[in-house]
């Protein structure tokens, strides 16, 4: 049997998340999973919130890279690529999307402040400088709710990024126009 790590640990809770959300896993489903028992777990976790944060940081930290990357990239419109890579990322990963954005459980709400936040500021501050504009920062909130809206909407809707390209297109220039 495999060592049993935190990063073991972390990326099976990953998969149950996933596939039956936060609310319908346990400790001991995990631990069953791993074939260890569920005291295992709490060698590395506190309790199921701790776990479940530390997943929500690894797709907050997937997102932060998109963000990263995007901006590194040498196209001439970043605030475009910016802004439908964020689409593309919830529609592409929808359940992991609801975890970061659409789950609501007083467990886990205080848990995912920080990592939700920094990854907004990353956000918001990328759009500010793709923009070349000085944005105040409730029209950046508003862009963020006008992308958030729009992967809500079309989330589970469509099989991916690409059932809703032609709407996103036509949503991130409407935005861009706005700017």
């Amino acid at each position: 049997m495999a060592e049993l790590t935190k990063e073991r640990i972390t990326q099976q809770a990953r998969t149950l998340f996933i596939e039956h959300g936060y609310e319908k896993v346990s400790m001991r489903d995990i631990a069953k999973d791993l074939g260890c028992s569920h005291g295992a777990l709490y060698y590395h976790f506190k309790n199921k919130a701790a776990l479940f944060s530390e997943v929500l940081a690894f797709y907050f930290d997937e997102l932060n890279l998109l963000i990263d990357l995007t901006m590194k990239q040498e196209k001439n419109d970043k605030l475009q690529e910016l802004l439908l890579g964020f689409l593309r990322f919830g529609l592409n990963y929808p359940y992991q999307y609801e975890l970061m954005f659409l789950l609501k459980s007083e467990e886990v709400d205080s848990l995912m402040q920080q990592p939700a936040a920094a990854s907004y500021e990353k956000f918001a501050a990328a759009v500010k400088k793709a923009s070349g504009k000085d944005l105040q920062n409730d029209m950046i909130y508003s862009i963020f709710l006008a992308l958030h809206g729009f992967v809500s909407l079309h989330l589970h809707r469509v099989p991916n990024f690409e059932g809703a390209a032609k709407a996103a297109a036509v949503h991130v220039d409407f935005l861009r126009k706005t700017i």
